[in-house]
């Protein structure tokens, strides 16, 4: 689970917008993009990052 501290000062990478906390990702609240959390640690790069109507990175749906 992440801490609320860190999800507090978490940004996203691209557009410097707030995050949140949505299932077991990181989501963008400005452009939508999805950072996911493996072993506790959320993955923020944006090549990692799904965009929305993606099913997985860099796959359309």
């Amino acid at each position: 689970m992440i801490d609320k501290e860190l999800l507090n000062i978490l940004a996203c990478p691209a557009c410097k917008a707030d995050v949140k906390l949505e299932a077991e990702e990181i989501v963008c609240v400005k452009c939508q993009r999805r950072y996911p959390i493996k072993d506790d640690i959320p993955i923020m790069l944006i090549d990692q990052a799904k965009m929305p109507g993606e099913n997985k990175a860099g796959d359309q749906r």
